[in-house]
């Protein structure tokens, strides 16, 4: 934990920002659903143009199609076999982007070429060509770090870094975080300003860092909330979970034998960006969210550190490891320890903790579950709130749709905490 004394200078920037309309009021307002602008939601539930179920249909009428030509020309040995070929390919791209069109994970040309880099040799070459990369900055895993570009995307966009934070005593080797960083922070006349950190983690399996900035579009979020003033600065963290293997199902615990991914988050991860940037570097100031497993971590290493995180941000929440329950090799101990739905009911809260939890209408599980989490906290005498978007499942659409929910609702717990804290001094 650092001294609030050195924060003092961040903290009275902070403070000496216009209020918002609708955000003045006492220290210890509730905090609620955000009323997101309605051009940023708009934006959110936008399908892009590679989700376009046109896509699909378009490739299953050809696959059809070419069903039609083999039939015809069924005599004739070498047309047949090219349109059964054709049909084969259509037919495989056709469930492919079908799949997408549902869950939302590849939405323009830019997004296919971060996912192509993935791969290797041509592949990777050709995601290269897709991916302009204009939108990054790179970063050294030492302390020395490139000034911020301006973004290409406009005014209002993130500047992006990425980190190199390897911890082999983890079991964590070398991969890619993801560092947003608000309109202003390379500017010499913000230089004493400090600001409040938001970590993400991602989905599992098959899940990366990167998918917060393609899938999530949490670029493309913070530009609008910034132009719209709906949020004041902050810094968004795209934490790396994998442990190298993008096809486990982690959940982000400290796995017997295996990878210490809670531990890689808080004396890795927290510490780095702490003394990289100018976080204000105290709970109050500080979330944990994801989605789906990365939403199960963080609750769950949140729980574990309510001293390092106040506010959780849980999109497509859930609060027990089902499945997953092997991770912990048998052991009853280590399996309660990581159900949140068991120790949830009992634990003290020292602090305050403020959560939302994000569910699409169309997966009724989810909504459930996030109201019953929901409600275990508010038993526990904590603060939280269920938030229902329509018209999506248990997708990255949905994460995408309410990513602005969560980012103004951890800037409402933010400007709460640095109210209290100016009050106080004062």
């Amino acid at each position: 934990m650092v001294a609030v004394d050195a924060f003092l200078p961040g903290f009275a920037a902070l403070a000496g920002t216009p209020a918002r309309a609708g955000r003045s009021g006492p220290v210890n307002v509730d905090l609620v659903d955000p009323q997101v602008p309605g051009d940023v939601a708009r934006h959110a539930r936008e399908i892009g143009p590679l989700e376009s179920p046109l896509i699909w249909i378009t490739l299953a009428v050809l696959a059809g199609l070419a069903v039609i030509a083999a039939i015809l020309v069924r005599t004739r040995r070498r047309p047949r076999r090219a349109a059964i070929v054709t049909a084969v390919c259509c037919a495989l791209l056709a469930g492919v982007t079908g799949l997408n069109t549902y869950v939302g994970y590849v939405r323009t040309g830019h997004d296919l070429g971060r996912v192509l880099e993935r791969g290797g040799g041509p592949i990777a070459a050709l995601g290269r060509t897709l991916d302009d990369g204009h939108d990054e900055t790179t970063s050294s895993g030492d302390s020395r770090r490139r000034q911020p570009v301006v973004p290409a995307d406009g005014p209002g966009a993130p500047a992006i870094e990425t980190l190199n934070l390897p911890d082999p005593a983890d079991g964590v080797p070398a991969s890619k975080t993801f560092v947003l960083l608000p309109p202003g922070y390379g500017d010499p006349a913000e230089a004493t300003q400090h600001y409040p950190v938001v970590y993400l983690v991602h989905g599992y399996p098959y899940g990366t860092a990167e998918d917060w900035l393609t899938a999530g579009d949490a670029p493309g979020t913070l530009r609008l909330l910034n132009n719209d003033h709906a949020i004041k600065p902050m810094i968004v963290v795209s934490v790396d979970l994998t442990a190298g293997q993008v096809s486990r199902d982690w959940e982000g615990l400290n796995v017997p034998g295996g990878p210490q991914l809670e531990t890689y988050l808080g004396r890795t991860v927290l510490p780095a960006i702490d003394a990289r940037y100018r976080t204000i570097a105290d709970r109050d100031h500080r979330a944990l969210g994801g989605m789906s497993g990365g939403a199960f971590a963080a609750l769950n290493i949140g729980l574990h550190h309510v001293d390092e995180f106040s506010v959780l941000l849980l999109a497509l929440p859930y609060d027990e490891l089902g499945d997953d329950a092997g991770l912990v090799r048998g052991d009853p101990q280590r399996l309660r320890e990581n159900t949140p739905r068991t120790y949830l009911a009992t634990m003290p809260f020292p602090s305050r903790v403020s959560v939302l939890l994000t569910a699409g209408a169309g997966a009724p599980t989810d909504v459930a579950t996030a109201r019953r989490i929901a409600a275990a906290f508010q038993a526990r005498g904590q603060e939280a709130v269920a938030h229902v978007e329509p018209g999506f499942n248990h997708t990255w659409h949905t994460a995408r749709a309410t990513l602005p929910h969560m980012l103004m609702f951890a800037d409402q717990a933010f400007d709460r905490a640095t109210t209290a804290l100016t009050a106080a001094l004062h």
